[in-house]
C-alpha cells in the first residue's frame, strides 16, 4: 500500500469516528486557556458530536474558565447543588444518555481525574468505546490512569505538544484545507448576528460562531480565519475585536449587535 493510500485510508477513518467531550472545570481548571487545543486534538480524531463542559454558577473562577470554553462553542452546563460529587453525577448521567442515543460514537474525550468517574469509564469500555482522559497534574488519580492504560491518558499542559505532534505526523493537502480571509469571515459575522437576531436567538459568541459554520462551509472556527499578513487568530474574541475595530459590529457584555450602519442595509 503506498504512503497516500495509507492517509486516505487514516483520513477516511478519522472521518467515520464520532466523538463525545465531557468536561468537569472544577476538576481540572488547568484547561483554562486550552480549549482550543481540546478542540484541535479532538477534531484531528473524527467528528465531535458533543462537548459538554460542567460548571458551578456560584464559583467566579469556575464561570470565567466557561465562558472561555463556550466562545470556542462548547456547551456549558451550569450545577448549582453544591452538594458532594453533584457535579460528577450530573455528567456521568448526560455522558451514558447521550452515549444511549447515538450508539455510533465510537470515542468519549473525558477532562477530569477524579476516582468517582471510575464507573463511568467501565461502562463506556464494556460498551467497546475508547475512552481518553485529560487530567490535572498533581490531582490526577493514579489508579484512574492504570484503568484507561498511559496511551489513553494525558495531562492537559501536554495538550500543546499533542496537537504540535499531531500537526506533524499527519501528512494535509493545503488545497483540502478550510480557509477564509477575514473580510469574508467579518460579512459572514454580520449575516450570523443578522440571523440570531430576526429569529430572537442570543448574539453570544458561540450560537453566533455556530451559525457561521452553517453559512460558510469552508469556516472551520477562527483557526481557518486567515488575516491579510497570512498570521491566524488566537481566539474568536480576537477576531471579533478585528470586526469591532473596523466598524462593523458592537460588542456588550459577551454579545454582538449590528451597527447603525449594517442595520440599515439589512
Amino acid at each position: 500500500m503506498t504512503h497516500a493510500d495509507k492517509s486516505s485510508k487514516k483520513q477516511t477513518c478519522q472521518q467515520k469516528n464520532s466523538i463525545g467531550i465531557f468536561a468537569d472545570i472544577q476538576n481540572v481548571s488547568s484547561i483554562k486557556g486550552k480549549g482550543h487545543l481540546l478542540l484541535e486534538f479532538a477534531q484531528s480524531k473524527g467528528r465531535i458530536g458533543c462537548k459538554n463542559v460542567y460548571y458551578n454558577l456560584h464559583y467566579i473562577d469556575q464561570v470565567s474558565i466557561k465562558n472561555e470554553l463556550e466562545i470556542l462553542g462548547m456547551r456549558g452546563v451550569n450545577v448549582p447543588d453544591s452538594s458532594e460529587n453533584s457535579a460528577d453525577y450530573r455528567l456521568i448521567n448526560d455522558c451514558i444518555n447521550w452515549v444511549a442515543f447515538n450508539a455510533s460514537v465510537n470515542i468519549i474525550i473525558l477532562v477530569l481525574g477524579d476516582w468517582d468517574y471510575a464507573g463511568l469509564i467501565c461502562i463506556l469500555k464494556a460498551l467497546g468505546k475508547k475512552v481518553i482522559i485529560f487530567g490535572q497534574r498533581g490531582s490526577a488519580s493514579p489508579k484512574l490512569i492504570k484503568l484507561v492504560g498511559n496511551e489513553n491518558f494525558y495531562f492537559v499542559d501536554e495538550l500543546p505538544q499533542l496537537v504540535g505532534n499531531s500537526n506533524k505526523t499527519q501528512p494535509q493537502n493545503t488545497s483540502l484545507m478550510s480557509q477564509i480571509n477575514c473580510k469574508e469571515a467579518i460579512e459572514y459575522l454580520i449575516e450570523a448576528i443578522k440571523t440570531a437576531s430576526k429569529q430572537g436567538k442570543p448574539t453570544v459568541f458561540g450560537h453566533i460562531d455556530k451559525l457561521m459554520r452553517q453559512r460558510c462551509a469552508n469556516y472551520k472556527g477562527y483557526l481557518s480565519i486567515s488575516t491579510d499578513d497570512g498570521k491566524k487568530f488566537k481566539s474568536f474574541s480576537q477576531f471579533i475585536d478585528v470586526a469591532v475595530k473596523d466598524g462593523k459590529v458592537k460588542k456588550q457584555n459577551q454579545q454582538l449587535f449590528l451597527t447603525e450602519l449594517d442595520i440599515l442595509a439589512a
